[in-house]
């Protein structure tokens, strides 16, 4: 049992060497693909919307460092008429978690109308949110706003899955763990390599098409995610 043991555990290291090249190379050229269309925020180029990718929400509905900070480009962004709209993609899949509509107030709060903020209900992943901004709200040109190190894996998405996109970087402060955060996202990058270029798979829910160009307050208030 021993010997069975200890050749599967040299087995695993094996194939765990071997793979290594090629997680590195794919994470490169993720990186390499997004970064070609990260920029600054006086030179991004107008787009249909903006959009702020979800980070966590305190239980007081309060918002993280993170997203703050993603919130707070945005809405420069958004102020300086670089686009009409901006949709706000997170995590409202349980009662007791929302994302998205501690988003919304804090953008409320800086004086967005309500008419141009859109609410995701359902962006459980980057993946997901640059696939239902293009498939929910009808987006071609997209603005994505995340911190850097996160910024070119969604860019990279949404290049693959036919968006006109560009990235403005969110990086206004240091962050605790970011080191952790960046060696998750090497498999994060891997992960969405093949999802974006090869599978293609859908989200979790796919709902009625809602326009950004129309009015955000249609997506206000959902309890559903499939709704939206």
């Amino acid at each position: 049992m021993k010997k069975v043991m200890k050749r599967i555990i040299a087995i695993t290291i094996i194939l765990g060497i071997l793979a290594l090249p090629s997680i590195l190379v794919i994470d490169r050229y993720v990186q390499n693909i997004g970064s070609k269309y990260i920029v600054d925020p006086i030179i991004v180029p107008e787009a249909d919307a903006i959009l702020v990718l979800g980070a966590y929400v305190f239980p007081d509905g309060s918002v993280s460092h993170m997203l703050n900070d993603r919130l707070t480009i945005g809405y420069e962004l958004y102020s300086q008429g670089k686009a009409p709209k901006i949709i706000v993609s997170g995590d409202h899949g349980q009662k007791n978690y929302d994302e998205v509509n501690a988003m919304k107030d804090f953008l409320k709060d800086k004086g967005v109308p309500e008419e141009d903020i859109f609410m995701d209900h359902a962006g459980f992943s980057t993946y997901e949110s640059l696939y239902r901004a293009r498939d929910i709200f009808k987006v071609n040109k997209l603005t994505i706003i995340t911190q850097e190190y996160h910024l070119k894996r969604a860019v990279f998405i949404a290049r693959e899955l036919g968006l006109q996109a560009h990235g403005v970087p969110s990086d206004i402060r240091y962050y605790l763990v970011m080191e952790q955060y960046k060696l998750r996202e090497i498999a994060a990058r891997n992960k969405d390599f093949f999802l974006a270029k090869i599978i293609k798979p859908k989200p979790t829910f796919l709902g009625e098409e809602i326009p950004v160009s129309g009015d955000g307050r249609v997506t206000h208030d959902k309890l559903n995610p499939n709704e939206i």
